[in-house]
């Protein structure tokens, strides 16, 4: 027996096993939600907060990629974790880890973990650049395996095929990782791999009405188009513009305007299949907002079989599916857990339906947990917010029982895309030009000065050999609610010395509301999980929101090395 350490990462659903592909696709769709509109994100303060969603995900990768034709992709097995029902402190279930390898290849899960890798980096690189460097180098090495070493996953790790089968192979992988290791490098390797091998893995042959963690075409052609719209297609712009008319298929399809459309309910929203259909209907949203922005930007329109589509309408049909899933339809139910009035209280999730340990401490032992939480017909004692379940059945229909698991069963890759689109949808209907080079992200909050706000605060500590941290406060934007006016503070820190600054803790005090950018711990705050340390001269930013003046931010620790 091998010992490695698979700690971290996540679970897949409502159950306690760790599967490498929808994980891996999981950190890549909410890593492009953030490259395409971190900025939205950062204007509502929650950047950090995507930040270190996928930095989970990666640090766990990492870990399941020891060597370079290594990769775990499978902790724990679905049949004697079905068995049990049992909160994840309480597993008494088989933690075995399953791996492929030159001899077992899987060069879907591998090209899956490379684009996850890939599109990560490209994150880090203001943050993180040592980070983003080992994230690359993990891609590199993961399409060099998957390539070089063909095979289907569930081939190799057998016990996966019951939940997560690899149906589509490993082709659309193949392209999918080649796509983003290019859009992270530049690399002319990566583009004319999709040249050279478009046709012979399919990416300009199939015409596809859905995306998803298994079937990746329709993503790898929207990002090919953007390539090709912005004039980066060398000389594949043939073939490139192929693989467009595929993603423009999977667009008109998705609109009701093609020559094979995807099926909607009575209600208006994508339906595909009875078992989690809610993941298809946000991975289509996230394509069509992206795509959306992607022809405005090139002044272009979208030519469907039954007529030309205007860039605005892919997106207000991708408003009408989010709207959808939060309270706009039939049954006037929010498919977010936590979201709006009326949401499922009996997911299908093993820690949501069972008390937590911190409340009552007694195991729940294997079948214990199905008698005494799993059959128990009342709402979960733990809210399990912002996850999104499965989602009603073709007419509109939907049963919240926790046995229900076709419909009350969430999964991390049914929010990852909605990531995106959330934040595109708050960023209001100003256009968004996504064909420019990608600029590195900001904590920054981007709002006006309002003309009637209290003055900056600054600390007043000065940057010297003795202090050299320098804290700069100033009001960002301002608002009314409710006869009450509320600031966004934004907050920087620098390091004014000409060392190394690491194991910064800060006090803030006066602080009566949210507050972003920072991880907290007991009474003080630190670095947030994706910085390890602040180089001379660097800055890090921080926002908060309440009704008052200036919190007050002071240094209680730090190191310089």
């Amino acid at each position: 027996m091998v010992q490695v350490d698979l700690v971290g990462g996540y679970y897949d659903a409502g159950d306690n096993v760790k599967f490498g592909l929808p994980m891996a696709f999981t950190v890549t769709m909410m890593s492009w939600s953030i490259i395409e509109y971190g900025k939205q994100m950062a204007s509502s303060g929650e950047l950090g907060h995507a930040i270190s969603a996928v930095k989970w995900g990666t640090d766990y990768l990492i870990k399941a990629h020891p060597q370079p034709y290594v990769l775990y992709g499978e902790v724990g097995d679905g049949n004697t974790d079905h068995y049990c029902w049992q909160r994840p402190e309480d597993m008494t279930t088989s933690r075995a880890a399953y791996r492929i390898d030159a001899s077992h290849p899987g060069s879907d899960l591998a090209g899956e973990t490379a684009a996850a890798m890939a599109a990560a980096s490209v994150i880090f690189r203001r943050y993180n650049p040592s980070y983003s460097a080992e994230l690359l180098k993990h891609a590199y090495q993961l399409f060099d395996f998957a390539n070089k070493y063909r095979g289907k996953y569930d081939s190799s790790i057998t016990v996966a095929q019951k939940y997560y089968r690899s149906v589509s192979g490993y082709a659309d992988e193949l392209l999918w990782a080649a796509a983003w290791l290019y859009k992270a490098t530049n690399n002319y390797y990566y583009l004319n791999y999709l040249g050279n091998n478009g046709n012979s893995l399919g990416g300009t042959g199939w015409a596809m009405t859905e995306f998803g963690w298994d079937v990746k075409y329709a993503g790898v052609q929207t990002l090919v188009a953007k390539f090709l719209m912005q004039g980066k297609s060398g000389h594949n712009t043939a073939i490139f513009r192929k693989y467009q008319e595929k993603a423009e298929f999977f667009m008109c399809s998705c609109l009701g305007k093609g020559t094979r459309n995807v099926q909607r309910t009575p209600g208006g929203l994508i339906f595909r299949q009875r078992w989690n259909n809610m993941q298809f209907v946000t991975s289509a949203s996230f394509l069509l907002t992206v795509y959306s922005d992607y022809l405005s930007s090139a002044g272009k329109i979208l030519r469907c079989a039954s007529g030309n589509v205007a860039p605005s309408q892919l997106l207000s049909f991708a408003k009408s599916q989010v709207d959808y899933i939060l309270g706009d339809n039939p049954r006037a139910t929010s498919y977010m857990v936590g979201y709006g009035n009326s949401f499922p209280r009996q997911v299908h999730h093993r820690a949501a339906s069972i008390v937590s340990i911190k409340q009552n401490p007694s195991f729940v032992s294997c079948r214990g947990g199905y008698a005494t939480w799993f059959s128990r017909k009342a709402s979960d004692p733990n809210l399990l917010t912002g996850a999104l379940v499965g989602g009603p059945d073709a007419y509109d229909n939907f049963a919240d029982q926790r046995d229900n698991h076709e419909q009350t069963e969430p999964a991390t890759y049914n929010n990852a895309p909605l990531l995106g689109t959330l934040a595109r949808l708050h960023g209001g209907n100003r256009g968004y030009n996504q064909l420019r080079p990608a600029e590195l992200l900001s904590l920054k909050p981007i709002a006006s000065q309002p003309k009637h706000a209290p003055k900056p605060g600054t600390n007043p500590a000065p940057a010297s050999s003795a202090n050299p941290i320098a804290i700069v406060q100033k009001v960002t934007t301002s608002w009314i609610s409710k006869g009450k006016t509320y600031y966004r503070y934004s907050t920087k820190v620098t390091n004014k010395s000409s060392k190394k600054l690491k194991n910064m803790k800060l006090s803030v005090s006066k602080l009566h509301g949210p507050l972003w950018g920072l991880t907290k711990s007991g009474d003080f705050y630190f670095f947030p999980a994706w910085i390890n340390s602040l180089a001379a001269g660097r800055s890090v930013e921080f926002v908060y929101i309440h009704s008052s003046s200036p919190a007050e931010v002071t240094v209680s620790n730090y190191t310089l090395v």
